[in-house]
Parts: C-alpha cells; structure tokens; sequence
C-alpha cells in the first residue's frame, strides 16, 4: 500500500463539520488508512478486478494467485495472456466469462485502446468510467475502484455499491436499505471527499457506533 494522495486529515475534518452521521462514524471508526493498492500497470489491476468480481475475498486471492503463477515473474502482461489457451487460463479456477474477458482486456491493450494510468490522469472521473466500460467483463463499479484505489481521485461515491448502501443505512438508522438515488443525493455536501466518505461507510459496518 503507497500513502493516500488526499489530504486523509482535512477530508475527515472536512466530512465532521458537513455531516453529524459521518462524525459520529469517523469518531468511531478512527483516522482513515485509505491508500492506494501500489503500483502495478492499469492492465494488471483490471485484470485482478476481473478475477476477483462476485467471489469472497479468501476465494479470489487464491484464484488470482493461481492465475499469476502462469506469468514469468508472476506479472501479467496482454501479450502473455492472449498466448495462454483458455484451459489453461480455466485451469487456475476462472469462469468462461471471465476469460472472454480477459481475452478482450488483453486485445484493448494490445490495440493501444487500453490508457495508461498517465493518459487515466488526464481525464475526468467520467471519461475514465465511460472509457473502460467498454471492456467486456468492466462495469461502473470496477472502473470506479479504479478511480478510488489505483487513481486515488478524492470525490468517487459508488451508489450501487451494496456495503456503501448498507453504511449509510447503518449511519442513518433506516430500517430499510436506500436506494442509490438517495445516496446519491445525500452525498452531495460531501464533495469533494466522497472518496472517503465512501471508505467510511464501507468500515462503519465493522464496528459498533458510538451513541450520539
């Protein structure tokens, strides 16, 4: 994990004063540890985001580990990955789905489509988003972990995101989980620390709140 390229410290402060339920969050949770995930290429960590969509977190590690260990020096690359028959990609435990996709990942990325993370630097946190959903097997939600966790960009809130929805639900006391729309609204006096935000309601589901 590199350090957070937010100001951690100003974004909770920030969040405290325009949000009494994310103070009392923040003042249960403690000091955020967002970071970024290191530093490996945008195809190396769209690949890893395909390997571990809709598994548990112990299942996709030891799939994606699998999965490395068919590369030399354990780092994929397009060139590599396209060679591999779909057996033996099959073979490390990965869906037919997810090899098509990783098939289509490595042809963007061979064609020159797939940006670098300088070219990802240079746009908006939308034009990143519409940019790489049109990779098979990425949807919204991966290209916005991108933009939170490789990109380290402060104002993402991913509103369909089930633990972001149960965290304000939780922060919120509802008896029933909000829909997006709602979230989405909620969060607009969080700008431009939505990015946190949504790593604090992502942890208030693991610890008990303090009372207000």
């Amino acid at each position: 994990m590199r350090k957070s390229k937010i100001n951690l410290s100003e974004a909770q402060l920030f969040l405290s004063e325009q949000d009494r339920g994310l103070k009392r969050v923040i003042s249960s949770v403690g000091d955020c540890m967002l970071s970024g995930r290191g530093s490996g290429t945008v195809f190396e960590y769209l690949a890893r985001s395909i390997v571990y969509q809709q598994l548990s977190g112990k299942a996709a590690g030891t799939i994606h580990g699998r999965m490395l260990n068919l590369f030399e020096h354990n780092k994929p690359t397009s060139t590599a990955l396209s060679a591999l028959p779909i057996s033996v990609l099959r073979s490390a435990g990965l869906s037919h789905s997810k090899c098509l996709a990783l098939y289509d990942l490595a042809a963007w990325d061979q064609g020159g489509k797939l940006p670098g993370r300088k070219a990802l630097n240079n746009m908006s946190d939308e034009e990143v988003v519409q940019t790489l959903i049109g990779i098979r097997g990425i949807g919204e939600w991966t290209a916005q972990m991108l933009l939170i966790f490789d990109l380290e960009r402060s104002d993402v809130l991913p509103v369909r995101d089930l633990g972001v929805l149960k965290g304000y639900q939780k922060m919120r006391g509802f008896k029933e989980l909000p829909d997006p729309a709602k979230l989405g609204r909620a969060g607009l006096r969080w700008r431009p620390y939505r990015s946190v935000a949504t790593w604090y309601l992502w942890r208030c589901l693991e610890v008990p709140l303090k009372a207000n």
